[in-house]
């Protein structure tokens, strides 16, 4: 079976999931076409869950249809990255806020279960870990800050911005200053200083982005 039957997720999510996952990290390249049968032979399905995913993807941006051709490959481009870096900028500071002053225990335990494994993965230089991590201390922020629209914005440009996110990580000490500022973001978060917490987080945006632009 091409995926984890124990995963709970409807069929069409985990193929919507793997198409978009094969976009966003390069699998299947910027103008590349998407033909529904390869795809459904790809991951043994019928091609209903397929189309249904596209249609997703499409709406999303990510493709868009060719009469004829099938489903052609828009993902994020280096514009679209500098987009979601400003936007970034100007939100996730303001998670971060909405965050200190609504975080519970339950919360900052989980934060702590990540900078522990973001600790760890930093000194194995693990890039693809890293990655991961970053996005779960940014998601459990998210769920923090109890804004169920910041949350669904904030997480679909986090998740487009992907690319950007490893080629930040690949850069010589990088992991070790964004550890350093997970690090401030949750003694912030701990505190409940919402002037601290958006600060350290505008910092480690900011930090991340400009190694990604100097890649």
């Amino acid at each position: 079976m091409f995926f984890d039957t124990s995963d709970k997720q409807s069929l069409t999510t985990k193929v919507y999931n793997h198409i978009r996952d094969g976009i966003l990290d390069g699998t299947y390249p910027i103008g590349g076409y998407l033909v529904e049968t390869r795809l459904a032979d790809e991951m043994e399905v019928s091609r209903t869950p397929v189309r249904e995913a596209l249609k997703q993807l499409e709406l999303e941006g990510l493709v868009d249809s060719i009469p004829n051709r099938g489903m052609r490959v828009q993902g994020i481009t280096d514009g679209d990255l500098d987009d979601i870096h400003t936007i970034r900028l100007l939100l996730e500071g303001q998670a971060a806020w909405w965050a200190a002053q609504r975080v519970d225990q339950e919360h900052l335990d989980r934060l702590a279960e990540i900078l522990e494994l973001l600790e760890l993965y930093t000194r194995r230089n693990d890039v693809g870990q890293l990655a991961k991590l970053d996005s779960a201390f940014h998601d459990v922020i998210y769920d923090a800050a109890r804004s169920r629209m910041l949350k669904h914005v904030l997480t679909s440009l986090h998740q487009n911005a992907r690319r950007g996110r490893r080629s930040s990580l690949t850069a010589p000490s990088r992991p070790h200053y964004s550890f350093q500022e997970h690090q401030a973001i949750f003694r912030a978060l701990e505190k409940h200083c919402p002037e601290e917490a958006k600060a350290a987080m505008e910092q480690h945006i900011a930090n991340a982005c400009a190694k990604e632009e100097t890649e």
